[in-house]
């Protein structure tokens, strides 16, 4: 971070913010956060994140700090270790994936009760991913399935993504800029 950027923050122009990024394993999380990033700065082969990896992209008035979490069944347990810190949560779900749609709203369930999540107003962003997928469910569909509607205390929103193309992909940052935006004021 140079100068500018630090004393932009200083100044309050620029905000900093820690975001969740979490879902299950082949959901397209990584492949997200690769699109989100400056084109110079994405990698051109992603392979599956083990653990946890952290990069970093900017908006016109946020820096956003991404913790991309694995979601492999064996490392789902690390997640709740970052809870505390997270600013805002996204949460990538494989549209395509009808037969673990139920495993992801178990994980979706324990993460809202969790006791560092569950009575903080933090916002979550859904992305309904690989909606290129012949046979996707759409938005609608997975929004239902995962009981979204029931989140009455925490602002939320899903949006139809291709990762690959990026399609989606800036709405859901709009959203969920706006909404941070409005926490600090």
């Amino acid at each position: 971070m140079g100068l500018f950027d630090k004393l932009a923050g200083w100044l309050g122009l620029k905000k900093e913010v820690n975001v969740l990024c979490l879902g299950l394993d082949n959901s397209g999380k990584t492949t997200i956060i690769n699109h989100l990033k400056p084109s110079n700065a994405q990698a051109q082969d992603i392979v599956p994140t083990i653990g946890f990896s952290i990069e970093k992209f900017k908006t016109s008035s946020l820096s956003f700090t991404v913790f991309d979490m694995s979601g492999q069944g064996r490392y789902r347990n690390l997640w709740e270790h970052y809870y505390k810190e997270g600013q805002a949560i996204i949460f990538v779900i494989d549209s395509a994936d009808k037969l673990r749609m139920v495993v992801a709203k178990e994980e979706l369930d324990t993460l809202l009760n969790h006791p560092d999540i569950k009575h903080r107003r933090i916002p979550i962003l859904f992305f309904a991913n690989k909606m290129d997928v012949r046979d996707s469910l759409s938005s609608v569909k997975v929004s239902q399935l995962l009981c979204l509607e029931n989140i009455k205390d925490k602002p939320w929103h899903i949006c139809a993504t291709d990762a690959l193309k990026g399609e989606g992909l800036q709405e859901g940052v709009d959203w969920l800029q706006d909404q941070i935006k409005t926490m600090r004021t």
